[in-house]
């Protein structure tokens, strides 16, 4: 994500994420290119997994912006380093504000945004995902010792939601965003 539109083929697969700010932000990025190499994708959380669109993304958008318009920011803390079993997807759990994705989630899966998923939304920051089999358990156990080693706050306030677009080359691109508390950027 935060990649540059020029010369990219868009596809019809959007999603809405909030970005990590410093320093979980250089940390997260490190970590995932240290586990995964080829991982370029900005950390992130995502509040509406990849999708397709029924409609135009604008109508997707404003009903973000309309629903969203007085949301106030609200906390995000992480957890553990956890997987998830059938995917070997290595990722953070999240604790505090788990129930406000949900009900987010929730909310706006609907109308323009409408999507059957093809897993259960489960609230998390993704740290490795594509391994190979013989990767999963020693990429599992470096990313648990990075994360015991951070010595920083381990929550931040979502204050900017960004409602993204993936493309052909899977470069995600910045569509639009929404600062919380009422104020658009």
């Amino acid at each position: 994500m935060r990649c540059s539109p020029i010369g990219i083929t868009p596809i019809n697969s959007f999603a809405l994420v909030t970005y990590m700010p410093e320093p979980l932000s250089s940390f997260l990025n490190g970590l995932r290119a240290e586990l995964v190499s080829e991982c370029t994708i900005e950390s992130h959380v995502t509040l509406l997994p990849p999708r397709p669109l029924p409609t135009d993304s604008t109508l997707a958008w404003q009903q973000v912006s309309d629903h969203l318009r007085d949301l106030p920011s609200f906390e995000i803390g992480f957890g553990d380093v956890e997987m998830f079993p059938l995917t070997n997807v290595i990722y953070l759990s999240i604790t505090t504000g788990r129930d406000r994705l949900e009900s987010l989630h929730h909310e706006l899966n609907h109308t323009n945004l409408a999507y059957t998923e093809p897993f259960e939304f489960h609230p998390h920051l993704t740290l490795a995902q594509t391994l190979l089999p013989d990767q999963v358990e020693a990429a599992f156990a470096l990313a648990r010792q990075r994360w015991a080693d951070f010595p920083h706050a381990r929550s931040f306030c979502v204050e900017t939601l960004t409602f993204v677009q993936n493309t052909e080359k899977n470069q995600w691109v910045d569509l639009a965003e929404l600062s919380l508390n009422g104020h658009r950027r």
